[in-house]
């Protein structure tokens, strides 16, 4: 039996605790919250003991590891607490708000000989898994050109009904840091890294005192160049689109399908999985206009493959280093988009 300890219990906590029930021999042993009544409410349903303090969870007896669904500003504080206590730790993205404290979690967990993970469950989603394979096998040929969009809303209720969201200190940014991370996180690992950077951010809809609206013009290590679009403030909100170009042809991501596969030389089995464009109240992503996870499936899939790297002493499908390029890329945009300059990365 592996028994997960969950720290938080919002919304995403939630989520891990549905992936977690959802495999055999795994349960969730104890909850913290900062709100107890938040606590006992997700262990209500999920099982579990809930806890008064981060301390007196990290002190549970069975744990084997936690899953961080806490304010993003918190996830290297508490992921480095828990390490320091030999658990093996699973992280919400993104890893943390910067680079620095990411770099203190992952050498806490280096330290500690635990294992780090987090969780960017859109890897492990079968079109985008298709994606990966086509682009890994050559057969895009010489990339060209991406563009990504998350034209995604949310209402303003979203913000002020929150003491984390939409602030520097605890969510790090706004749509780009935390809804748009996860499709700066497909783009590298999809077209490879960043060397440059130019981005403009705005808080075009919502009285925040971070962006709403994101773009950006990224220059690949590969040559390739390539666009990037987030934002909270595109009413009714749209299905994220990635489409990549390389010299052989174009492919293109609508929601979690892929809805064009162009090849010069298509094969019979490199066939789309559906048509599609932008689709008005998200299409097959819910998320464009809700915070709510609706399918837990993919976390399940993070899930089992995290606690399958732990048992063979291997990386799981992104690991502490992977997970920080996304942040460093977010990074750089917001300095670009302060300094009105470009930027280069390391």
């Amino acid at each position: 039996m592996i028994h997960i300890g969950l720290i938080g219990a919002g919304n995403i906590s939630d989520t891990h605790a549905r992936a977690a029930a959802a495999i055999p021999g795994v349960e969730v042993a104890a909850v913290f919250a900062p709100t107890r009544a938040h606590a006992e409410q997700l262990a209500g349903r999920y099982g579990g003991t809930a806890c008064d303090s981060l301390d007196a969870l990290l002190a549970h007896v069975p744990l084997d590891m936690v899953v961080i669904g806490s304010p993003s500003g918190l996830h290297a504080e508490q992921g480095i607490a828990a390490a320091k206590r030999g658990l093996h730790v699973l992280v919400e993205k993104p890893i943390d708000v910067t680079t620095a404290r990411a770099d203190a979690l992952i050498g806490e967990a280096v330290r500690a000989g635990v294992t780090l993970g987090v969780i960017f469950q859109d890897r492990l989603k079968p079109d985008v898994q298709r994606l990966k394979t086509l682009v890994e096998g050559g057969r895009l040929g010489t990339p060209i050109l991406a563009n990504a969009r998350v034209k995604w809303y949310r209402p303003p209720s979203y913000y002020a009904g929150s003491r984390w969201r939409g602030t520097q200190a605890l969510d790090g940014g706004g749509a780009l840091m935390n809804q748009g991370v996860h499709t700066v996180d497909l783009l590298l690992w999809l077209f490879g890294p960043v060397r440059r950077v130019f981005g403009k951010t705005i808080a075009g809809l919502h009285a925040i005192d971070v962006e709403d609206t994101a773009v950006a013009v990224l220059e690949f290590a590969n040559g390739a160049v390539g666009t990037l679009e987030a934002a909270t403030s595109a009413y009714p909100g749209y299905s994220r689109q990635i489409e990549l170009t390389g010299s052989n042809g174009t492919v293109r991501l609508d929601g979690d399908d892929l809805a064009a596969i162009d090849l010069k030389d298509a094969r019979a089995d490199e066939r789309p999985t559906r048509s599609g464009g932008l689709e008005p109240g998200g299409g097959t992503t819910v998320s464009a206009a809700s915070p709510v996870v609706a399918d837990a499936s993919a976390h399940t899939r993070v899930f089992e493959d995290f606690i399958r790297a732990v048992s063979t002493h291997t990386a799981p499908c992104c690991d502490g280093g992977s997970a920080r390029r996304s942040v460093a890329l977010i990074e750089a945009i917001y300095t670009s988009a302060r300094t009105d300059c470009p930027v280069a990365l390391p």
